[in-house]
């Protein structure tokens, strides 16, 4: 109710102050808010359908093969747009010792974070994605494979 009764008061003021130009500016005004509100969906629906094609693209993994790779830490990343992740995979004796995520942006994907264990068990990419969490659990798998691909 308050609220209505300033926009009245206000639009009172604008209208004695502006004169007859008050409508011509109203409208440009008005064309400039909507033109932002398109643009910003634009931007939104743009934006997810990337984010969707690169979830979809990571629908199968290669399998590890730290065979052959030297001992050491070696790190690797992949960003998805929502989500992001970092990780540093560390290799003795030709299998993953440990991965440690350095970085973990998500949607609601925290729970994710515990297919790391169930990798360095498994030594193997191939283990089920978090209920509640499967991109996230996709785009930890992804950085676990960069990092063993070195890109």
């Amino acid at each position: 109710m308050l609220g209505g009764a300033a926009a009245i008061l206000l639009s009172h003021i604008f209208t004695k102050r502006l004169g007859k130009n008050w409508l011509k500016i109203h409208r440009i005004a008005s064309a400039v808010v909507l033109l932002c509100l398109i643009g910003h969906v634009a931007f939104g629906i743009t934006s997810f359908t990337a984010y969707q094609k690169s979830i979809q693209s990571l629908s199968t993994f290669q399998e590890l093969n730290p065979v052959g790779l030297a001992d050491g830490a070696y790190i690797g990343e992949y960003d998805a747009g929502y989500i992001y992740a970092k990780v540093q995979v560390t290799v003795k004796s030709e299998k993953i010792d440990q991965i440690d995520l350095l970085e973990h942006r998500n949607e609601h994907g925290k729970p994710a974070e515990k297919i790391i264990s169930s990798i360095t068990e498994k030594q193997s990419l191939q283990v089920d994605a978090v209920s509640g969490a499967t991109n996230s659990s996709k785009v930890i798998k992804a950085a676990v494979q960069n990092a063993l691909l070195h890109q």
